[in-house]
């Protein structure tokens, strides 16, 4: 089973820019994503108030869970030590597109370290950053409910005078939206980078050592 998790949050990258690029990894990696769960629970909520998370995890076993960045799972450093052992213990195969690499129980201990120091450096510089809306972030859109909708009608090879019948929306409107997201990228998959060969070694090599 393949599960695309969201997670978006003001300060991070938003729902529809994770699932830009989870789609474009999906269709480039020929997986077929069978479950999507967007979770809107505060940030700052701890995983002991996230029961509809936990549980949802729980219940699943060796799958394949596609995320953007470690810190959709959680910004709380011991919440993701917790997640990452319980993961790897139910065999998932966690693919993180971001970093281009992919944690399961297998993988290298200084994999899963690099992973988890790359995340006590963000929380670490964003702590450092003036609270507000990050310079050059996208803002919700109205179209953003009927993302999975159209990026399949532009696999389909609908023209957008289709979809916005389809979907019963202003051509014009949708045409900037399916510009200004970049989904005919999404559809086919080219808006992904590729992937370094190296990809794993350069996460281990952001591990920082104090002085």
């Amino acid at each position: 089973m393949v599960i695309a998790y969201i997670r978006p949050d003001k300060s991070f990258a938003p729902a529809h820019e994770q699932l830009q690029l989870i789609n474009s990894y999906a269709i480039s990696n020929n997986l077929v994503i069978d479950d999507e769960f967007v979770d809107y629970t505060s940030q700052n909520r701890r995983l002991k108030a996230r029961s509809e998370v936990t549980k949802y995890f729980q219940s699943k076993k060796r799958a394949t869970l596609l995320i953007y960045d470690v810190w959709v799972l959680t910004t709380n450093m011991e919440d993701l030590i917790q997640m990452f052992s319980c993961l790897l213990k139910n065999e998932f195969s966690v693919h993180f597109i971001k970093q281009s690499v992919v944690m399961t129980q297998q993988s290298s201990v200084m994999l899963v370290l690099g992973l988890v120091d790359q995340f006590r450096q963000k929380l670490q510089n964003e702590s450092k950053k003036v609270i507000g809306r990050p310079k050059g972030s996208r803002s919700n859109s109205k179209f953003d409910v009927y993302i999975n909708d159209i990026i399949t009608f532009i696999k389909d090879g609908k023209s957008v005078s289709e979809m916005a019948r389809l979907l019963d929306v202003s051509r014009s409107s949708l045409k900037d939206y399916i510009e200004s997201r970049e989904l005919k990228q999404v559809a086919f998959g080219s808006l992904l980078p590729e992937a370094p060969k190296d990809a794993e070694e350069q996460v281990i090599n952001t591990i920082t050592c104090p002085k």
